[in-house]
């Protein structure tokens, strides 16, 4: 099947020949044409399977081809809403590189985290479409400074991963704000009774689309255990990146704290690293994030949180300096490699300590994950003279304004970011989002950078 063959119209088609797409995802492929045809739709769809621009693409086409209807002010017709403000901004970012071709439409990319008078007064411009965290919308909404009464369209995107921070009340209070007669889609990776009383009460007759088996991961994505003391994980890691001579590596740890100290640590061994999570600064954040995709550091440490929503053609490595409290974040961090059929790795350090938790993670997978050793690092044994030298003649951390700086003259090193009271984002995360109220309304991170265009990619 072409993207030809599902009624998209002559300027999407070639905005998607730009990009080198010609071939929709499974989910591409099944959604766009329910879309279009204006039935609801209830879609199970994990990260790395296209699902963005299956929703995107077709409201860019209903938007188009529908005027907006006639009266003193522009009102939003399409509401998308999503867990994180980096996701937010890769919404935007479909949008615009899917519309490039169509006639101009006027979007509000809506988050915490950033000043609200910018957006007040887009919002007062007018806008045909926003893309939203379920808090700051809410604080337009309060503050009255949206009107949503024209919504045609609402999408829930991560619809599993909005309730496990707790936006469920939020979500609420949004769509008793809009107009009972619309579109809904609903997408998310899992469905706990939860989702499944969110979809009865939202989607009327809706579709459903699930293009695989929930909880599974990619097939292009190899998984590695490595058994190591719980001590000597930072240092593996350092090896491995050193050894391999690894450009481009995320990796995952369980809290705020752990991922600026290992950030640090990796800094000390002469690796540029940097941290992303809720107490960073939204500046902070969109920096580290953009360095990384342009390959200025080599390794970003992200929250699981923080994570979501990043979205990098062919990231080789992915790396769980702990294992997740909750066995579902295990998939969704590996999905951030093996993207659209590109392959990645994901290797886990596991330490004794974290036994059950790959229990748990193998039972929902219903594999077992290929385990081996490292040599020098196996448990139990000794740091090697060349660690033990390196560790003693390692000077103190200096000044983050002394930090190793990378191309472009700014420090890499993780600062403390924005570290006011609540951590300042629902990324901010001790691991068990599932069971935790959000710090605050918005969570996430930084804006994505531009993705590469491969012909063997298929659009997000």
């Amino acid at each position: 099947m072409l993207f030809a063959d599902l009624g998209l119209c002559p300027e999407l088609l070639r905005a998607l020949a730009d990009e080198g797409y010609t071939q929709p995802t499974p989910i591409q492929a099944q959604a766009i044409p329910v879309v279009l045809s204006g039935r609801d739709l209830l879609g199970a769809a994990q990260t790395g399977t296209g699902k963005t621009a299956a929703f995107t693409l077709p409201i860019l086409q209903q938007l188009q081809s529908v005027p907006p209807p006639a009266g003193p002010r522009l009102l939003p017709r399409v509401l998308v809403l999503v867990p994180t403000r980096e996701l937010a901004a890769q919404v935007g970012e479909s949008v615009r590189t899917y519309g490039r071709h169509l006639p101009a439409l006027k979007t509000a990319i809506i988050f915490g985290g950033v000043g609200i008078n910018p957006q007040i007064d887009q919002l007062r411009r007018g806008v045909d479409l926003i893309v939203a965290t379920p808090g700051r919308l809410l604080d337009h909404l309060q503050q009255r400074t949206v009107n949503l009464s024209g919504i045609q369209m609402l999408v829930l995107d991560e619809a599993d991963r909005m309730l496990d921070m707790g936006f469920i009340r939020d979500i609420r209070r949004v769509i008793q704000a809009l107009p009972s007669k619309r579109q809904n889609l609903l997408f998310s990776a899992t469905f706990n009774p939860d989702i499944r009383a969110l979809a009865e009460g939202l989607l009327h007759d809706p579709a459903s689309v699930d293009v695989a088996p929930r909880n599974t991961a990619a097939q292009t994505v190899a998984q590695r255990v490595h058994p190591v003391d719980k001590s000597r994980k930072t240092a593996l890691i350092a090896h491995l990146v050193k050894q391999g001579d690894w450009k481009q590596v995320l990796i995952f740890t369980r809290t705020k704290h752990g991922a600026n100290r290992l950030a640090e640590q990796l800094v000390r061994e002469g690796i540029l690293a940097d941290a992303i999570h809720g107490n960073k600064s939204q500046n902070a954040r969109t920096r580290a994030l953009a360095d990384f995709k342009a390959g200025k550091i080599r390794v970003l440490v992200a929250t699981d949180i923080a994570a979501r929503g990043i979205d990098i053609d062919q990231l080789p490595h992915v790396i769980n300096h702990e294992l997740p409290n909750v066995p579902e974040d295990y998939v969704h961090r590996i999905g951030r490699t093996g993207r659209a059929g590109a392959e990645g790795e994901a290797i886990s350090l596991v330490s004794s300590e974290e036994r059950q938790e790959l229990k748990d993670i193998q039972r929902l997978l219903k594999r077992d994950i290929p385990s081996s050793t490292v040599p020098g690092f196996e448990p139990g044994s000794q740091p090697s003279a060349e660690e033990r030298a390196a560790a003693a003649a390692r000077p103190p951390m200096p000044p983050e304004r002394d930090r190793p700086r990378a191309p472009g003259g700014r420090g890499h090193a993780p600062s403390g970011g924005n570290r006011r009271p609540g951590g300042g984002g629902a990324g901010a995360g001790n691991g068990n989002a599932r069971h935790a109220r959000p710090a605050s309304r918005d969570g996430g991170a930084a804006r994505p950078a531009g993705r590469s265009n491969s012909s063997s990619q298929r659009p997000r």
